[in-house]
């Protein structure tokens, strides 16, 4: 017979001896638009990811240390819109954000505007956990990373053709629209792309974090939503999230901590709160894309409006189970 230990903290139910660890690799991802090849590789690269982090929580390691390690993975996958794989600026360079948040003691760390920092979620754990900051950005960010001996590496590291196609045909576009003298409009699609894991360890604590290459052809040092806590990240003791989508309206809504406060306060079920804010308010203000979101109970949803998010789970039997499309069946897990 199936069996699950809780345990009462703090007024929140929370599910012990049971870690889960579910993932994003971001919103956006059509039907079309990856060949068989490609979608491979990206479903190895999710499994791989999962298997990293999983195997954190089973050797005793907390949610934080599953999330990085989750993360590091996805970051040194070119298929992901973060690390290794991000997107390029207006300038032809990769611009990389990330945010991590310890639920269990409300810690957090994040980054935004990095050049040469190999896995940016590392940066944004030793923020967190060596300084007294929660934000770091740019030369001063990459100055503490070196301080801390994190790797740092060639800018040319972050640079991948179907990258750099992509923003060649962003300035084709961008270009054409100015010589027309008409408005370019961008398809929310083009604001998607991160990375992002939760995980609840056996001593039931919640973790989130998300890493980034922000948008293709962005200008004026955009920074979304994925390095600012409470937008892009947040996670308590009862709850954790990470989002994936256009970001201006992420951090218009407050998204990921919404889903929270809906759950902390108006005692919404996971599911429903996430539903709301992603596939209701966020929509309704014009904005689109997806996210993860895990309770302390165990239950996690996976709410999108795109025709796909690259996402998935893995529990303690170790069996990693991935999506990528809207019409793709992934099971939930059981609770």
């Amino acid at each position: 017979m199936f069996q699950r230990h809780y345990a009462v903290r703090d007024g929140v139910l929370t599910a012990l001896d049971a870690p889960l660890l579910v993932i994003h690799g971001g919103a956006g991802v059509e039907p079309g638009d990856l060949s068989k090849d490609e979608e491979a590789a990206a479903r190895a690269a999710l499994e791989a990811a999962l298997r990293a982090g999983h195997a954190k929580l089973q050797s005793g390691g907390s949610s934080v240390d599953a999330v990085a390690a989750t993360i590091t993975v996805l970051e040194d996958a070119p298929q992901f819109n973060a690390g290794r794989g991000a997107v390029f600026t207006h300038d032809g360079r990769n611009e990389l954000d990330t945010s991590l948040m310890d639920g269990a003691t409300g810690k957090a760390g994040a980054a935004a505007g990095l050049y040469r920092v190999k896995n940016p979620i590392t940066l944004a754990r030793a923020i967190m956990d060596k300084s007294k900051h929660v934000m770091m950005v740019g030369d001063g960010a990459e100055m503490f990373a070196k301080e801390q001996g994190i790797a740092l590496v060639d800018p040319a590291y972050f640079r991948t053709e179907k990258r750099w196609r992509q923003l060649q045909k962003a300035l084709a576009e961008e270009k054409n629209a100015q010589a027309a003298n008409t408005p370019l409009v961008l398809p929310g699609k083009a604001y998607f792309g991160t990375v992002g894991a939760l995980a609840l360890d056996a001593q039931g604590r919640l973790a989130a974090g998300t890493s980034t290459g922000g948008m293709t052809n962005k200008r004026y040092g955009r920074v979304g939503d994925s390095p600012i806590i409470g937008a892009g990240t947040w996670a308590d003791q009862r709850c954790a999230v990470s989002g994936t989508g256009w970001g201006e309206f992420y951090i218009r809504d407050a998204a990921a901590h919404e889903i929270c406060a809906r759950v902390r306060l108006a005692g919404q079920s996971i599911d429903r709160a996430s539903d709301g804010v992603i596939n209701r308010d966020i929509p309704k203000a014009g904005g689109d894309g997806g996210a993860i979101a895990l309770d302390a109970q165990g239950v996690a949803a996976f709410p999108f409006n795109t025709g796909g998010m690259y996402r998935g789970w893995i529990g303690a039997d170790g069996v990693p189970h991935v999506a990528i499309y809207k019409t793709d069946t992934l099971p939930l897990p059981a609770y």
